[in-house]
């Protein structure tokens, strides 16, 4: 899929997305004895620079000492079936492994030059000093065989032909050499043992060998590196399907994924489709006339347009087309800031300067003819080295790294979204290509692949009921394939809202339009269970999407004094349907500057109003006013296992991470908490900026000096549990922590780090407080894909073709010992589902496999926007959507790609300010740098306003 992708620019459509809950206060004449805001010491501030936080015994310190739990047996509850799985079957090969290290000079840092080096050697020794042996190389320092080579070290000499970049316009000489020499020298390593792997596939090992199963998977994409331009685990070609344009210079390239995989039926081959960004192969002329739009041949380059060219094309590479028998590429670093013909350089030591014009007319006879344009600037930096753009074609199988706009993410989205029968018949085809009986590298190391679709044992798990307010007529409700509506029906809980306005940014939407909008909207909420004023505070305000802060600020001064010191409670928000960076504008103004709540609604929803999407905006402002809108029947009747039983919080946390090529962006954390027990409906959040793509949360738990008061705790895990005993009465005395975003290779890592910041913040609270804690990993990003086994039952697809809500797997393409499983739980839409994998990584509550599977499953049916079962379970979704919300209040400061200073993190929850810290969040920090915050050059997030941290504003 695609990246998760910034929600700022790019001229696409802005609606209200992302909420994430908040503390809801209940009136009570008890008075609540509450966990402080901050543990202050009063001991001195040097003694108290030695006080630690004590954690409960049983924590491990390493990763060696980790072990993650062992499944609890396999789960029982639902309807028993049978799904196919995109894995096959893979037999352990029975030679023995052998790696050899591998040392190039002159040191070359680009994997496809190394691989050709190797290419070369394999080719001319294979047959004599390589002992026939035909070995698997990983590109950088190993290479691997399947038995001994003849020798125990050999060096080699390889002549390889070069690409020169010399042969423009240069003060360089021009380089004629065509082959460099390398050696190359192999040397023995070590044994890859098979044997531990046998023993780990069969549950008798607890660690998996991952040398072993690296080595596998090099071996499989010996061939495929070869055949296909490589992208991570994936390989595309236009061999493997037909190109799609995407706009402004881009296509999309078919191609598949590959990865081995032990799972519980041994080794898994997992095989999926994938498209991605290609630049098109195009002459540099024709390829900027389709990134700006217009003829650049007859019309002058404006400023703006050299900037965007040079964005587009630094960083590409170009081959030349203006001699006859050489080709040769280069790496474009930059674009002339004067046009072609006023270019000069010197051409010998005395400094005599020729043209550029007159340089390649006089070189190779060429006449550049377009010289009102820039040269390319290619290869040193620091030596000037031009090329006529007319000159230069860009080469083929360059993929397209950065972010993409919106009509592109579109047509990419068109073209990546097959139905289940056509993927899988994708997949089956490409196996069938692919051909691995006949892959000489899996013919020398004895791998052999199934062809067929694993046949996997699934069950669906049954939908909840859910309540809704006794005064509709259907006081519950059962969804039906993931979906249910608001007819009859009306909010558990239905918020207020008796003073509101509305601006309109859009010029089509005439006033008397935008009203009977509004109204329309306004008698929805009413008929949903809301308390809502039909009749605006002040007359509808138009304003130009130019002028946004100003306008905003208008409406803010009228309707405050129409109010006289009553609170402005809801601003509807209409925006033009392609309205840019203006959705990120107004949250960011409302929310860090006038304390506003909004909704914001397109052009196209105003003018065609829809019963439907009025109702699903009715959701989305019942719950930002405060109400709620359905709770699960079983928690009402506290029937739900580890969780109605005692006080339990439902963490979801994410980070999010800015897209490639966007260097000083900081990484965005997110954490959300549960606030209402034991309906577990609401969530507060809290939100902070931290270094550049650290997926660690730093700030989850902290100390700090303050001179005066002495160490003072905080973090954003003690903040939310102090929010949700003020919300509720109670401490929590179970905690389960859903943790979105992390892969295989970092579980340790995350565990280690963020369940000893758990509980540190727990042990600051009070002594010996140490509820036990779940934690449990949601992954998105994965290639597994499940496919009914008759795609023409009923019984077992929905409308879209895929697998039911609710089908969940934990046989056979799940790890061999641990306890995860995949979960489809929402009905599809466009494409093939993706389902979810959860690996619980620490369980201190004993869940079975039926508990924990069923608890998630049930909680994605209490996403508050949507009368829909949702794909990810709400917390992790709502950490993901805070995160994203953001992002918007920083990128003012971003938008020239300047660098961010002094961290800081905003609330999206209950609570005091703080300086540095937790800005709006519950206990906050000042100048904190304890518990390896590693923060110090984050810029800080705007705060939130009080009123705005109340309430679930990012619906």
């Amino acid at each position: 899929m695609p990246r998760r992708r910034k929600m700022k620019g790019g001229g696409g459509g802005r609606e209200d997305n992302g909420p994430v809950g908040d503390v809801i206060h209940h009136s009570s004449s008890t008075v609540l004895h509450l966990l402080p805001t901050e543990r202050v010491n009063k001991t001195p501030p040097r003694a108290a620079a030695a006080e630690k936080v004590e954690v409960a015994a049983g924590l491990p310190v390493s990763s060696k000492a980790l072990r993650f739990p062992q499944r609890p047996g396999l789960g029982q509850a639902g309807m028993k079936c049978i799904v196919k799985a995109n894995h096959f079957l893979a037999q352990l090969p029975d030679k023995d492994l052998h790696q050899y290290d591998v040392c190039i000079t002159p040191e070359v840092t680009s994997k496809s030059v190394n691989r050709a080096i190797m290419g070369q050697l394999v080719k001319m020794y294979r047959d004599t000093e390589l002992g026939r042996r035909l070995p698997v190389y990983d590109g950088r320092k190993s290479l691997y065989t399947a038995g001994l080579l003849p020798f125990t070290s050999k060096e080699f000499t390889i002549a390889l032909a070069g690409e020169d970049e010399g042969n423009g316009a240069s003060s360089c000489k021009e380089k004629v050499s065509k082959k460099r020499q390398f050696k190359v020298f192999i040397k023995f390593a070590a044994r890859a043992d098979l044997h531990h792997l046998g023993q780990f596939l069969a549950g008798r090992q607890a660690d998996a060998p991952q040398e072993a199963l690296q080595v596998l998977d090099i071996v499989l994409r010996e061939l495929s590196i070869q055949r296909y331009c490589p992208v991570g685990r994936s390989f595309y070609s236009p061999a493997l399907g037909r190109r799609q344009p995407l706009g402004e210079g881009l296509e999309t390239w078919r191609g598949f994924y590959q990865s081995i995989r032990p799972t519980q039926m041994g080794l898994s081959l997992n095989i999926d489709m994938s498209s991605t960004a290609f630049i098109e192969p195009l002459p540099v002329i024709e390829f900027i006339a389709k990134v700006l739009n217009k003829d650049v041949v007859t019309r002058p380059l404006s400023d703006a347009d050299r900037i965007k060219i040079k964005k587009a094309l630094r960083g590409v590479k170009v081959e030349v087309t203006h001699r006859v028998n050489v080709r040769r590429k280069y790496r474009i670093s930059g674009l002339t800031s004067q046009p072609t013909r006023e270019l000069i350089f010197p051409v010998d030591d005395k400094s005599t300067m020729k043209s550029v014009v007159e340089y390649f007319q006089e070189m190779y006879g060429f006449t550049i003819q377009h010289t009102h344009l820039p040269c390319l600037q290619v290869g040193n930096t620091q030596k000037a080295n031009y090329l006529p753009m007319e000159a230069c074609k860009i080469v083929e199988g360059q993929r397209y790294s950065k972010r993409l706009n919106e009509k592109q993410i579109t047509a990419l989205l068109k073209v990546t979204c097959p139905r289940p029968r056509e993927r899988e018949m994708d997949i089956l085809q490409t196996v069938y290509q692919n051909d691995y009986d006949q892959d000489p590298y899996a013919k020398e190391f004895g791998l052999k692949i199934s062809d067929r679709l694993a046949s996997v044992e699934a069950r669906i798990l049954p939908a909840p009921w859910l309540k809704y307010h006794d005064t509709g007529k259907e006081k519950v409700c059962l969804p039906q394939v993931g979906q249910w509506n608001m007819m009859n029906k009306k909010m558990v809980n239905g918020g207020t809202v008796n003073h509101w306005a509305c601006i309109n940014f859009s010029r089509g939407v005439q006033e008397s339009v935008a009203l009977g909008f509004c109204h329309e909207l306004a008698q929805m909420c009413q008929i949903s269970g809301m308390v809502f004023n039909l009749e605006p505070v002040i007359p509808i305000y138009m304003a130009r999407p130019d002028q946004v802060e100003r306008a905003l600020k208008i409406v803010y001064k009228d309707a405050m004094n129409k109010l006289r010191g009553k609170e402005l409670e809801l601003l509807i928000v209409i925006l033009p349907d392609n309205n840019g960076s203006l959705y990120g504008d107004v949250k960011r103004i409302c929310e860090t500057d006038l304390g506003l709540i909004t909704q914001c609604c397109l052009t196209k929803h105003v003018y065609k109003v829809n019963k439907q999407y009025l109702a699903n905006v009715s959701l989305k402002i019942n719950v930002k006013m405060g109400g709620r809108n359905t709770v699960l029947l079983d928690a009402l009747s506290c029937r739900i296992p580890l969780v109605s039983d005692i006080p339990t919080i439902i963490f979801g946390a994410d980070v999010t991470h800015p897209e490639n090529g966007e260097d000083s962006s900081p990484s965005i954390a997110a954490v959300v908490a549960s606030q209402d027990w034991p309906e577990v409906t609401k969530y507060a959040g809290l939100v902070c900026a931290q270094a550049h793509r650290q997926e660690l949360i730093q700030d989850l738990f902290k100390t700090w000096q303050d001179p005066v008061r002495g160490t003072v705790f905080g973090g954003m895990i003690r903040e939310l549990l102090i929010s949700f005993r003020k919300a509720t009465g109670q401490k929590p005395l179970r905690i389960i922590f859903y943790r979105d975003g992390v892969s295989d290779c970092q579980f340790y890592q995350v565990l280690l780090y963020e369940l000893d910041a758990i509980r540190k913040a727990c042990a600051s609270l009070e002594p010996n407080y140490q509820p036990p804690v779940t934690f449990v990993v949601v992954q998105k990003r994965h290639h597994t894909r499940l496919f009914a086994n008759n795609h023409n039952h009923k019984n077992t697809t929905d409308k879209s073709g895929n697998v039911l809500p609710g089908t969940v797997v934990d046989t056979k393409i799940c790890h061999p010992t641990e306890f995860d499983f995949f979960l489809c739980s929402h009905a599809g839409i466009q494409g093939t589902s993706r389902p979810a994998h959860y690996h619980v990584l620490w369980d201190e509550n004993n869940f079975t496999a039926d508990g924990m599977q069923s608890l998630t499953n049930n909680l994605c049916y209490t996403y508050a926007r949507c009368t829909r079962s949702v794909s990810v379970v709400p917390p992790a979704y709502y950490a993901h959507l805070a995160a994203f919300r953001a992002r918007y209040y920083m990128e003012p400061d971003m938008s020239e790609g300047g660098s961010l200073s002094n961290g800081r993190s905003a609330a999206a929850g209950n609570g005091g300010g703080s300086r540095n810290g937790r800005v709006t969040g519950g206990g906050g920090s000042g100048n904190a740098n304890g518990n390896g915050s590693g923060n110090g050059g984050v810029r800080p997030l705007p705060a939130l306003k009080e009123n705005v941290k109340r309430v679930m504003f990012y619906c």
